[in-house]
């Protein structure tokens, strides 16, 4: 399994049902690299009953996104911890423009710009039917049918211009979510390999 020896700053996009959760797991296990699910961070504060999680939990809940203040914070405090040294994948932030325009400002600070956006791409009904049945084997409380649909429009409303944002910035690439995950994993390992090989492909979007 190839490891690579230069930093890798990602950021995974794609709708609710996506797939970004698998494919951050392996690009993990891969790379060697932490992936960092918001998603994940905020549930454990929820579970463990944390001032924290009360306040997240009553968003969770609704379906809706946690405030963008306390979501960057606790990526603030993330990427200053020594595992992302050699690289990070962030898997469920930035989910607004606001989001991102301050994790551009923080990379700054860092001086580690992201090397590319990676967008799953995937269909409204496909996403219904896949959030459909993980909410009848997992019974996760955010997978209720109303809320599915809820969580799905408000990507939509809020997280879907971030396509814009970096594709003006030449760090998106777009990958076809709908395949398995194999081939999913396929292609953004070919994304990942003309990152790393200067003689690659050019960046596009």
């Amino acid at each position: 399994m190839q490891v690579l020896s230069v930093l890798l700053d990602l950021v995974l996009l794609g709708p609710p049902g996506s797939g970004k959760g698998t494919q951050a797991a392996r690009l993990a296990e891969k790379y060697r690299i932490p992936a960092i699910a918001t998603g994940d961070i905020l549930r454990a504060q929820v579970e463990a009953g944390t001032p924290l999680g009360v306040q997240v939990k009553a968003y969770l809940d609704r379906g809706e996104l946690a405030p963008d203040s306390l979501v960057i914070d606790i990526i603030r405090h993330r990427l200053s911890e020594p595992d992302t040294r050699r690289g990070f994948i962030l898997d469920g932030f930035p989910r607004t423009v606001r989001q991102a325009e301050a994790l551009d400002a923080l990379l700054v600070e860092l001086g580690r710009p992201l090397d590319a956006v990676l967008y799953l791409q995937v269909d409204r009904e496909s996403l219904l039917e896949r959030l459909s049945h993980r909410a009848e084997v997992d019974q996760r409380s955010d997978d209720r049918p109303d809320v599915i649909a809820h969580r799905i429009d408000v990507f939509l409303d809020q997280t879907a211009p971030l396509i814009d944002h970096y594709r003006r910035q030449s760090k998106l690439r777009l990958i076809d979510g709908t395949q398995s995950p194999e081939l999913v994993a396929a292609a953004i390992d070919d994304v990942i390999g003309s990152l790393a090989d200067p003689t690659g492909p050019s960046p596009g979007g």
